[in-house]
């Protein structure tokens, strides 16, 4: 069973595309974009819209509500606790070559790394568009090399807040980014 199910708003990772999911053929899924067309991604290329998500699920709840004619009573104001942003599942970047390109043959170590900066920055800038608070980039322990330039890419941006990767999970070879968000 994959992630997302018919009828979930997705946003797709590497392209400017938002959509309700029309179809699913295992990991596949055919995405309804706002523009009428229908287009198919892998399920690692898709993050789940969670504001539209939500309105969705709340107008759904709300019509099935008030088709069964139910009498609705003022309740007191409650209040609600969020979960802390830590708590919600990062956006997870595997910066490893092989999962970035297929062929690496005959490319020199300065083009491999021109590749991976360039889909960290990509999806940096995705997260910070789409105000995803937590990714973490997956590089691998190496010589070291992915990972300072990581470093000296993320001193590049205002907000941005980074730490090693949970241990457990990723061992060394992974940076944990934090996007502070304005309070509007």
């Amino acid at each position: 069973m994959g992630k997302f199910t018919l009828g979930d708003y997705v946003m797709a990772i590497d392209d400017d595309l938002e959509g309700k999911v029309i179809r699913v053929l295992n990991t596949t899924y055919i995405v309804l974009s706002a523009d009428g067309f229908e287009v198919t991604y892998q399920e690692n290329e898709l993050v789940l819209d969670r504001s539209k998500q939500e309105r969705l699920d709340f107008t759904n709840n709300f019509s099935t509500l008030a088709s069964q004619n139910t009498e609705f009573k003022k309740r007191p104001k409650q209040t609600i606790i969020k979960k802390k942003e830590k708590l919600a599942p990062p956006m997870e970047v595997d910066l490893h070559i092989h999962k970035l390109i297929k062929n690496q043959k005959g490319m020199s170590n300065y083009d491999m790394l021109s590749i991976q900066l360039d889909t960290a920055k990509r999806q940096l800038e995705f997260a910070i568009s789409k105000r995803i608070p937590r990714i973490v980039f997956i590089h691998g322990v190496g010589q070291g090399v992915l990972r300072a330039e990581l470093e000296y890419l993320f001193r590049r941006y205002e907000g941005i807040r980074y730490q090693d990767g949970n241990y457990k999970k990723y061992g060394v070879g992974a940076l944990e980014v934090f996007i502070l968000q304005n309070k509007h």
